[in-house]
């Protein structure tokens, strides 16, 4: 059998498709996996070892379409279920099978704050159950992530100062409201008492060098310094990642790293939050994540995926965000809970 899976963007989004990937190729037999996606988020999944082969969505999508016909898939797995994915299945004349979105109970969470989201159902869970029908099933092993030898950072480029161990927090986000303001940023560096790398494209380099002006020597600033796979593997070797509602976060349970994930205008019960897998979660004494975020705001969540801006100008909910707290979640999990 030839599968084509299908989610063009973005780099959490993806990840959270290897599951899909993984329990396809390990449980069918004689099963080729090929994967769309956008050029600019290949990197996520160049080195994932169950996929066949990676196609790139063209800017001319009838081009795509002609390159996918030529490889006579059997099924579509559309993860991505958008007005492309549906003209790429409409084209291949092949059985496709599509996640459900809830766009419908998402609109009402947002616009009238009416949350009849299904409880404790990741969107993990709802991408697998898209591959039901073919008798594959949810293996616990949580995401993948695959790094190459050749994109492992090399020491000599972190500071010696951080080469015993550091704290990786995530400054970025794909959207301004699911991001900490720079001074609250600089509050949280500023009562972390361990080495601490910030982590984030060349969009947020300017921002941690904001924060690194607290302690030069604390604070190593890695925005847009190194590639995806560089910064995933600087995620790898810390001992615990701070993050937004982004990509990094994803990245960080893949990775199986103990995460504090940091919530504004999103929030955690869209089912978005850090997936680790039943497998690991059975091993662990202390559940691997936490939430935080401002609760009983009358305007939270105001969007699925992120705003440029506050639509009520206050932006409380990262303004609000109890940096205490994130700060004694920090300790606790790093055994000091004083």
């Amino acid at each position: 059998m030839k599968f084509l899976i299908i989610r063009f963007s973005s780099i959490g989004d993806i990840v959270l498709t290897t599951p899909v990937i993984r329990c396809i190729k390990k449980q069918l037999p004689d099963v080729e996996i090929h994967f769309l996606v956008k050029p600019f988020f290949k990197s996520t999944l160049v080195n994932n070892p169950y996929i066949t082969k990676l196609h790139l969505l063209q800017e001319d999508l009838d081009k795509t379409v002609l390159d996918l016909k030529h490889e006579q898939f059997d099924f579509v797995i559309d993860l991505q279920r958008n007005l492309n994915s549906f003209r790429i299945k409409k084209s291949l004349k092949i059985p496709a099978f599509s996640f459900k979105k809830l766009n419908f109970q998402k609109l009402l969470f947002t616009k009238l704050k009416w949350n009849i989201m299904p409880k404790n159902d990741h969107v993990v869970d709802r991408y697998l159950k898209t591959v039901e029908p073919f008798g594959v099933h949810n293996d616990g092993g949580g995401l993948d992530y695959f790094i190459a030898p050749g994109e492992e950072v090399n020491e000599k480029d972190i500071p010696t100062s951080h080469h015993a161990g550091y704290i990786g927090i995530v400054i970025g986000a794909s959207f301004y409201t699911k991001k900490l303001p720079v001074d609250k940023l600089q509050e949280l560096c500023s009562k972390i008492d361990h080495p601490i790398i910030l982590l984030g494209d060349k969009d947020d380099a300017t921002n941690g060098e904001e924060i690194k002006k607290l302690d030069p020597v604390k604070i190593y600033n890695a925005c847009g310094k190194f590639s995806l796979n560089e910064s995933a593997d600087l995620i790898r070797r810390a001992k615990l990642i701070i993050a937004h509602d982004t990509g990094l976060m994803h990245i960080a349970s893949a990775l199986r790293k103990q995460v504090i994930g940091i919530w504004g205008s999103t929030t955690p019960s869209m089912g978005m939050y850090p997936y680790f897998g039943t497998n690991f979660l059975s091993q662990q004494v202390t559940h691997p994540h936490d939430e935080i975020q401002v609760h009983k705001l009358w305007c939270r969540p105001c969007t699925e995926m992120g705003r440029t801006k506050c639509p009520q100008g206050h932006f409380k909910c990262m303004r609000n965000m109890p940096i205490d707290e994130i700060v004694l979640k920090l300790n606790v999990r790093l055994g000091r809970s004083y």
